[in-house]
């Protein structure tokens, strides 16, 4: 729901929203989830159309089988 009614408009509004999440540039981020368990990656549209893509989940041994800024998972 947090990010449902976000009104973000860059990477900082992202950060300050969850000061966990590690910025990767600026329009990716990466969360750690359930525990710390697993990784994350969303990237972000800023601007009128404020959407949140979901590019990658797994575990740390598969995060670090991917590059975090280009994989696309889903």
């Amino acid at each position: 729901m947090i990010v449902k009614a976000a009104n973000w408009d860059s990477m900082n509004d992202v950060k300050a929203a969850f000061s966990n999440a590690t910025v990767l540039n600026g329009e990716r981020a990466r969360f750690e989830i359930a525990g710390g368990k697993f990784r994350l990656i969303v990237a972000f549209k800023f601007g009128r159309s404020k959407i949140a893509f979901v590019k990658f989940v797994g575990t740390h041994a598969e995060y670090d089988a991917v590059d975090a800024l280009t994989v696309s998972q889903f």
